[in-house]
């Protein structure tokens, strides 16, 4: 992200020197750390539930369209089965073999 060589931060730790003075120096150092390594921790967890929220918005979406060809394909399975209006009628009675009217 940052590109940082050896001399920036041969500059930096000895501004750091001049303004802080070499007692408070380190005790600086490792209060910089810490709040580094907060800053960090904080960034991992917003990154990983950013994922699980990708994740999970993935899913509803694949579950939402199965739904959907499943409703597709259970519409399709009753329209198929579901007589027609001709089916409903009843047939002419025939008459029987055999007999002549």
């Amino acid at each position: 992200m940052f590109d940082v060589g050896f001399s920036e931060m041969l500059l930096v730790g000895l501004v750091a020197l001049l303004v802080f003075g070499p007692e408070r120096l380190p005790r600086v150092a490792k209060e910089a750390a810490l709040w580094i390594r907060k800053a960090r921790s904080m960034a991992n967890s917003v990154k990983q539930e950013i994922d699980r929220e990708l994740q999970l918005q993935d899913l509803k979406e694949t579950m939402d369209k199965q739904k959907r060809e499943m409703e597709k394909l259970l519409l399709a399975d009753y329209s198929a089965d579901k007589p027609t209006p001709d089916a409903l009628k009843k047939p002419d009675p025939k008459p029987e073999e055999g007999t002549h009217e």
